[in-house]
């Protein structure tokens, strides 16, 4: 079982336009608080031994942001470097052979999404992703890119949207010659090889990463600002 949370904030923030000027995306607020403290809510609960956040456009902001707390920020300077990257240079932080994965552009409506890993996991598994139904996403802009199997297998297609949350083992990170490259690269090779798992969230699920997303956050939330 994982005992470590590896948090993406490091992206640049670019489909957010004005509002990622003068801070990272993670630090937006929604419904009354920044966009990756919504995601700490769910990790705090779960009392994980480890938790990494990586961080690279206006890094300071997110060291200041965990300065005096439990939370490890691995820095990627001078080049950003993906997900697949920044988990694997994150490893010697996160000392864990399985970890949970999480993207802090998203809000949700639910249960904690890292228990709905945890009760779904077992240890034959080489990757298990989060995945919401169509008809449960706010804020998505396409069609959903993951179906899963009867089997719990998942592969490419339309029925849910990956959610920005797995539960990875570690080897086939740091495996990888590569210093620059996206997670997607290791579920091609887990899908090709019927390894690649996947799990439907019960609840609602709002995609933050461009500026309506706010607004329908909030609304999802049941949040006024009046």
């Amino acid at each position: 079982m994982p005992d470590a949370v590896m948090l993406f904030a490091a992206g640049f923030g670019t489909r957010m336009k004005a509002l990622t000027q003068d801070r990272p995306k993670p630090l937006i607020e929604v419904a009354g608080q920044p966009l990756i403290d919504h995601a700490m809510t769910f990790v705090d609960a779960i009392a994980p031994r480890r938790i990494v956040v990586n961080a690279h456009y206006r890094a300071a902001q997110i060291v200041d942001h965990f300065a005096n707390s439990a939370v490890h920020v691995a820095v990627e300077t001078p080049d950003i470097l993906d997900t697949g990257g920044g988990l694997k240079a994150a490893l010697p932080l996160l000392q864990s052979d399985t970890v949970f994965t999480m993207n802090t552009d998203a809000v949700w409506d639910g249960p904690n999404p890292l228990r709905v890993l945890q009760d779904a996991w077992n240890d034959d598994m080489q990757a298990l992703l989060l995945c919401v139904p169509m008809a449960q996403v706010t804020g998505r802009i396409g069609t959903g890119d993951i179906d899963i199997l009867e089997t719990g297998q998942a592969v490419w297609g339309t029925d849910t949207v990956y959610s920005g949350v797995q539960i990875i083992r570690t080897d086939s990170v740091s495996n990888t010659p590569q210093d620059v490259f996206s997670l997607k690269a290791i579920w091609e090779d887990l899908v090709q090889k019927n390894a690649l798992h996947a799990v439907r969230y019960p609840g609602k699920w709002c995609d933050v990463g461009h500026p309506d997303g706010i607004a329908l956050a909030e609304a999802m939330l049941g949040y006024s600002r009046v």
